[in-house]
């Protein structure tokens, strides 16, 4: 890019659309650090699995438009499928063993998707910094360690999960949920939140953690769960006792609508009750 050439720092934010107040917050983060933001919106249809909701991924540009403007976005990159793929693309990054886990093993292939488009829009706005939330976790450490292995150029931006007022994280797909399953959704952040509260007693045994979390999400109607688990944040393997500060990673099911949460649990930390 031009803008990198005369010196400006390019800040850069891959979406898929739909935007909200948590991309906003991403935004704003990179509207903070650059001299130039450049904002992705593209549906990658390398990253949904037969089945997979890709079709009804609402897709709102003039809307999206408008938040990227009142972010201060300078670029709003918003290429067709034939852009990015065009006829007789063949290459596909491999997202390798940490993919295989968590997401991974509910939604195979997915990550090789989210890799090879991450990879092709570092390659044409050729960004010093990328923002990613910390909401999608597994993306992000898996970009990470794309960014590490291949000795890419670009820096990771992580930020901190941005969540409604009743607590539940912000998703494009939360507008997917029926008005009930809305009301039972914030389930998700009470048992991440039911876990940290063990932590912060004490508790160090995995196994009594996700039990507290487990029993939130088993108090709400309707809630399907798929995961639970408390994880290292690095490298997202399983922990047995809480001897580090871990990650504590949720998935469900709200009448059809798959929800991930991740919040973090630290260890050696006690508070007065």
């Amino acid at each position: 890019m031009a803008e990198r050439a005369r010196g400006r720092t390019i800040g850069f934010v891959p979406t898929m659309g739909a935007l909200h107040a948590g991309h906003a917050a991403l935004l704003d983060e990179a509207r903070r650090r650059a001299d130039l933001v450049v904002c992705s919106i593209f549906v990658n249809p390398k990253q949904f699995a037969p089945g997979e909701d890709l079709s009804r991924y609402p897709r709102r540009l003039e809307d999206d438009r408008a938040l990227c403007e009142a972010c201060g976005v300078d670029v709003l990159f918003a290429p067709g499928a034939d852009e990015v793929y065009p006829p007789g693309f063949d290459t596909q990054v491999r997202a390798g063993r940490l993919a295989s886990i968590l997401e991974g093993a509910s939604r195979p292939g997915h990550f090789d998707g989210v890799l090879t488009v991450v990879a092709l829009l570092f390659a044409v706005v050729q960004p010093h910094f990328a923002v990613f939330g910390e909401k999608d976790f597994q993306q992000l450490a898996l970009v990470k360690r794309m960014v590490r292995d291949l000795r890419l150029t670009v820096e990771i931006v992580p930020m901190p999960v941005i969540r409604d007022v009743d607590g539940l994280a912000l998703s494009s797909r939360n507008a997917y949920l029926s008005k009930d399953d809305r009301a039972r959704a914030p389930a998700l952040s009470r048992a991440l939140m039911a876990a940290q509260d063990e932590a912060q007693r004490g508790v160090t045994d995995i196994a009594r953690l996700t039990a507290a979390a487990r029993g939130m999400l088993a108090a709400t109607a309707g809630v399907v769960v798929d995961y639970v688990e408390v994880r290292d944040p690095r490298t997202l393997e399983p922990l047995a006792t809480l001897d580090r500060d871990a990650r504590v990673l949720i998935a469900a099911r709200l009448g059809g609508v798959r929800l991930i949460d991740n919040g973090p649990v630290f260890a050696g930390v006690r508070y007065p009750r």
